[in-house]
C-alpha cells in the first residue's frame, strides 16, 4: 500500500504559471514558475492539506488512479500516519495497544502525521495487524537516475 496521490498540472498562459491540483483534495491547489516548482509546491500543499484534513477529524480518501497524473508522496510522516490508519481496518486502537504492551495514546500517536514515529514502533505496529514494513527510496525528480 503506498500514498501517492495523482496531481495534474496544467500551465495559465495569462499568468506565465503552472497550476498543480488534486483531485482526491480538491482543497489542495498550488502553482509555480516553473514546472518543477510547482510539484515542490504540490508536496507541501499535500502535506499540509493531509495534515489539516486529521486535524479537523475530516475524511481522507484513499488516493484514486488517474492516466496521465503525476504521482506525489506527503511527508514521510504523514505517510506513515496515513498508513496506520487505513491499515488498522477493524483493529481498535485499545487492541493494538495491549499487543504492544504499550500505551493507548502511544498507539493513537502513530496516527499523528505531526508526530515522528521510530522505525521500531512502526515495525511493531504493523506485525500487531498483520502487516510488514516496506521502505522505499524514490527519485525526488521522479526519474530514475
Amino acid at each position: 500500500m503506498n500514498v501517492l496521490y495523482p496531481a495534474i498540472s496544467e500551465y495559465d498562459r495569462a499568468e506565465k504559471r503552472y497550476m498543480v491540483c488534486f483531485p482526491d483534495l480538491p482543497e489542495a491547489i498550488t502553482e509555480g514558475e516553473t514546472l518543477e516548482e510547482a510539484f515542490f509546491n504540490a508536496y507541501e500543499v499535500l502535506t499540509l492539506t493531509l495534515e489539516g484534513r486529521v486535524d479537523e477529524g475530516m475524511e481522507i480518501p484513499m488516493p484514486s488512479h488517474r492516466k496521465g497524473a503525476k504521482l506525489i508522496a506527503p511527508s514521510a510522516k504523514a505517510q506513515a500516519a496515513l498508513l496506520m490508519r487505513w491499515a488498522k481496518g477493524k483493529h481498535t486502537t485499545a487492541e493494538i495497544a495491549r499487543a504492544l504492551n504499550t500505551s493507548w495514546p502511544a498507539v493513537a500517536r502513530l496516527e499523528d502525521p505531526h508526530h515522528w514515529p521510530n522505525l521500531r514502533q512502526l515495525e511493531r505496529a504493523a506485525a500487531a495487524i498483520g502487516q510488514r514494513l516496506v521502505i522505499s527510496l524514490e527519485p525526488v525528480s521522479g526519474e530514475s537516475k
